[in-house]
């Protein structure tokens, strides 16, 4: 089996190139289900593969192994955790291609294949990143990946708008892919190795009386690269902007998976190459990742609430599920890990489904505007059910696989950050629901518009032309992503299944099994009655929940002005070094 594992970034790349050299002289159609088929083939190989993940696998690329303590090959791991995530981008892929079929007004003149080709690299560059058992060859598919996505969010080239927002994501990110690159070369200097596992044998090694000034940089460094990619605060700022220009297909990729994979990077570095002796302590860790993830939860849901572009409310929605990811990465337990990846598979097939819902929106009425849209969605009944069922996902009410992640994750960090974990999860949904409310129903008046507000009305369709009838491929695709999503939570073991293929086992050496619990299930309804109310109070009186004096200032810090963007990466790259610092100076 393990000599199968490269065909899952081999068979995405291979069909994008046979898409670009041959794409042009075949109908649209051919063209899409070749793109459908390499994707589901694909997908379906990864699934075979993580029903065999145990023991873990691992195979050298091109029969390069390693030779005794020389490694020059491309590693890649095929465990449970890194699997996992390579389904995941890979079912998602195939969800945006169904979703996306016979979608666009038109591809690029005489590049009939393009934006199919530029979804399987997207697809293969996702699984190789997170197949990847060495930090250079993670690198070179980190870049891969963004470079991809910078074309995907820029694809209406025509459109201003959408050049710009794929500008700043390229230059943001590409400072990230700067810093990961630094980081990994100052690893390479101190251990003179590339693969994650040696060189965190490497560092407990050359420094087992605990971390210097080198490894406390390599650490910051790479931590920064990875996360830009998750966007947590204040690395964020490019995501609402890619978002709102992004196509809709891109979108679902963007927040259901990509973002993710980024978490999930700091989650396996950190385990792979920090955590020994040599490494970073796990107190500065936690420091770290729980302090920014907090930081990331509370300032994503407070502009998530006070936006009125559909997408750029979903878009903090996924940077405020980011910080609570983050938060629970950062403690440090197994309990922890397996319901970060339950949250994490629910949030992404959720999101997903948001985001569909939003594009049918935008398709059908030419607007993504909360406001000009008020009423105007009650002829699409199933999209505004299925937006309803979404945000009650995002609230995490029971039994949804996000409720049962979420409680999981809130029983393992407990105290005051439970409460960071329901506030998050209902204003983030009750902004959702108040989006439903007003447009699906057409309920309470219409809202006063702030000077500083980013209106989404005025958009052009993604279509040849409004749409007078939603396309059934457009609601039976998010139809079918709650629907796993809710699965999760209802599927007997399923829990326990996700726990026993995260893999780390607690103190005593036997696995944690994710499980529902009464207190989760309170908690999951308590959040949920709270983004109900929420979202209850600023329809009925919208006044009551406009926008405060102290969040002006917050959202005007979303300028769209790259400098700004970039200006904060380095206060971001500098807050996470003085987290780290103390287990220097202790050392």
């Amino acid at each position: 089996m393990r000599h199968l594992l490269p065909l899952l970034v081999a068979l995405p790349l291979l069909g994008a190139a046979l898409l670009v050299a041959v794409g042009r002289r075949l109908p649209r159609i051919a063209v899409e289900t070749t793109g459908f088929v390499v994707s589901g083939g694909t997908a379906a190989l990864a699934l075979v593969l993580l029903a065999n993940s145990a023991p873990t696998m691992t195979e050298w690329v091109g029969a390069w192994p390693s030779a005794g303590r020389e490694s020059v090959g491309i590693l890649v791991v095929g465990d449970g955790p890194a699997l996992g995530m390579a389904t995941l981008a890979s079912l998602l892929t195939l969800a945006a291609l169904a979703y996306s079929w016979h979608y666009f007004d038109a591809p690029p003149h005489g590049h009939t294949g393009a934006f199919t080709a530029l979804m399987l690299v997207f697809q293969g560059a996702m699984c190789g990143f997170a197949l990847a058992g060495d930090l250079f060859n993670a690198f070179v598919f980190f870049e891969l990946m963004s470079v991809v996505a910078y074309a995907l969010t820029g694809y209406r080239i025509d459109e201003a708008k959408a050049v710009q927002g794929a500008l700043t994501f390229g230059i943001v990110n590409s400072l990230g892919a700067y810093a990961l690159l630094m980081g990994i070369a100052l690893l390479y200097a101190r251990t003179g190795e590339l693969t994650m596992a040696r060189i965190g044998h490497g560092l407990d090694a050359t420094g087992p009386g605990g971390p210097d000034a080198l490894v406390l940089a390599s650490f910051v460094l790479v931590l920064t690269g990875l996360l830009v990619k998750a966007a947590a605060v204040p690395f964020h700022f490019w995501l609402p902007d890619a978002h709102a220009v992004a196509p809709t297909p891109v979108c679902m990729l963007l927040s259901g998976v990509m973002v993710e994979l980024g978490a999930y990077g700091v989650w396996r570095v950190y385990g792979t190459v920090f955590a020994g002796p040599g490494g970073i302590p796990a107190a500065d860790l936690t420091r770290a990742l729980v302090t920014l993830g907090a930081l990331t939860a509370v300032t994503g849901a407070v502009m998530c609430w006070y936006q009125r572009h559909i997408k750029r409310l979903l878009a903090y929605s996924t940077v405020a599920h980011t910080g609570l990811f983050l938060v629970g990465l950062g403690v440090l337990t197994p309990e922890a890990d397996d319901g970060v990846a339950l949250y994490l598979l629910g949030h992404a097939g959720v999101k997903a489904a948001l985001f569909a819902c939003a594009g049918a929106l935008l398709d059908r009425f030419g607007s993504v505007d909360e406001h000009s849209l008020h009423g105007r969605g009650r002829p699409l009944r199933a999209t505004g059910v299925m937006f309803a069922v979404g945000a009650l996902g995002l609230a995490g009410l029971p039994p949804f696989g996000t409720a049962l992640g979420k409680a999981v994750t809130e029983e393992a960090v407990g105290g005051p950050l439970t409460v960071v974990y329901v506030a998050a999860s209902a204003i983030t949904a009750g902004a959702v629901l108040r989006v439903t409310a007003r447009v699906f129903l057409g309920l309470g008046p219409r809202p006063r518009d702030a000077e500083y507000e980013t209106s989404g009305s005025d958009e052009e369709p993604e279509t040849t032309g409004l749409l007078s009838r939603i396309p059934d491929t457009m609601t039976t695709v998010p139809a079918v992503l709650l629907a796993g999503a809710l699965a999760m939570g209802v599927v007997p073991g399923f829990g326990t299944l996700v726990a026993r293929s995260v893999g780390r086992p607690g103190p005593g050496g036997a696995h944690a099994a994710a499980h529902w619990t009464g207190h989760g299930v309170l908690l999951g309804v308590a959040s949920t009655a709270l983004a109900v109310a929420l979202a209850a109070l600023a329809v009925t009186r919208p006044d009551r929940t406009s926008a405060p004096g102290w969040a002006a200032p917050l959202r005007r810090l979303q300028s769209g002005h790259v400098g700004d963007y970039v200006a904060w990466l380095l206060v971001g790259t500098t807050v996470l070094g003085a987290l780290a610092l103390p287990g220097v100076l202790g050392s």
